[in-house]
């Protein structure tokens, strides 16, 4: 895997690591962004099960009342 050199705010990086619990800085950066991504994922999986099961309700014919 390519690597990437990436500048950040100090403060930026600690409150990472805290949060992530993690005490290396290139860690808990790669594990924030990493769980960003999943959630991503998540997110993307989720509404495409909604849009799907909207195209489905949609698509089946109507009771014409009269």
């Amino acid at each position: 895997m390519a690597k990437v050199n990436v500048t950040l705010d100090a403060e930026l990086v600690v409150e990472a690591m805290v949060l992530a619990g993690v005490g290396n800085p290139q860690n808990a950066v790669e594990l924030v962004l990493r769980d960003y991504i999943e959630r991503g994922h998540r997110t993307e999986a989720r509404v495409a099960e909604r849009d799907e099961a909207l195209r489905e309700v949609d698509a089946k014919p109507r009771d014409v009342e009269g």
